[in-house]
């Protein structure tokens, strides 16, 4: 059987992704390459040529079901994320909405000029 510890190396993921992101896509790459490997396990034994291994089959199983469940503890810990990009959105619509555009101008200044400090 395959070697679940003997993958391809990953492929470069762009550093300017959040870490969330990067590792979801590294646990879609490894649930991809555990799925193709019980897939060519099963059409080996469909052709008759030799028999799929319990144990390494309930090793995959496993594995797949671990990396499933952390991809989806993941994807819940984002909705929170996103949830509250979406309330900062909302808000500086509603706050964009009531200013002028010099007062709108002002307060994009501080931010700024806040953000910069907090950055040094």
């Amino acid at each position: 059987m395959t070697d679940l510890t003997n993958a391809a190396p990953g492929a470069a993921i762009s550093p300017g992704l959040p870490e969330d992101q990067r590792r979801l896509i590294e646990l879609d790459d490894d649930i991809a390459k555990i799925r193709t490997q019980i897939a060519t396990a099963d059409l080996a034994r469909q052709r008759g040529s030799r028999s799929i291994d319990p144990d390494w089959f309930h090793r995959a199983r496993t594995a797949l079901r671990h990396l499933s469940r952390e991809r989806a503890e993941l994807l819940a810990k984002g909705n929170g994320r996103r949830r509250r990009e979406k309330l900062k959105d909302t808000l500086i619509g509603v706050l964009r909405e009531r200013h002028d555009p010099e007062a709108w101008d002002s307060i994009l200044a501080e931010v700024r000029s806040r953000i910069e400090r907090e950055d040094m």
